[in-house]
């Protein structure tokens, strides 16, 4: 098969990827590798013919993974950020991802995951507590700053700033 068939078959089974879900560059060059080809240079002519057809936007990318791992995992964006630099994103285009989150949403979801997990801890004392409660969401992905103002919010009532 020539260059330029094999660059138009594998071009158009990624557009009808790419109209389904959101792909980043990543993931797609992964697809064309699954799908047999080896040859990087026309693995590299699909992408950018993907990417100048706006079927794959980096940015676009991170705003929905960002969205849908925070709305529905209730990841924060320390892991939401790991997340996007695994996939070999751009810092910049991590950045307007992060930015599609809401903040006052973003505090309000870490304090109901807070509410909701002090009822299910078990513990000896509120130090205990407060150490359980700290590590869940540090290991949600939730920034330290704000994790330990949500917890000190919980146990006085007020807000640390």
């Amino acid at each position: 098969m020539d260059k330029q068939k094999r660059v138009e078959e594998l071009l158009h089974r990624a557009q009808q990827l790419c109209a389904v879900k959101e792909y980043c560059v990543s993931e797609i060059a992964a697809k064309i590798g699954q799908w047999g080809e080896n040859d990087p240079e026309i693995a590299e002519t699909v992408i950018g013919k993907l990417i100048a057809e706006k079927f794959i936007d980096e940015e676009r990318y991170c705003r929905a993974f960002a969205r849908d791992h925070f709305k529905y995992q209730h990841w924060g964006k320390v892991k939401i950020s790991a997340g996007l630099r695994i996939k070999k994103i751009p810092a910049a285009a991590i950045v307007a991802g992060l930015e599609a989150i809401d903040n006052d949403e973003y505090l309000a979801t870490l304090g109901e995951l807070l509410e909701t997990h002090r009822r299910s801890v078990k513990s000896r004392n509120r130090y205990d507590l407060k150490g359980k409660l700290v590590r869940y969401a540090l290991g949600k992905g939730f920034e330290s700053q704000a994790v330990y103002a949500a917890v000190n919010t919980m146990f006085t009532g007020q807000s640390s700033e």
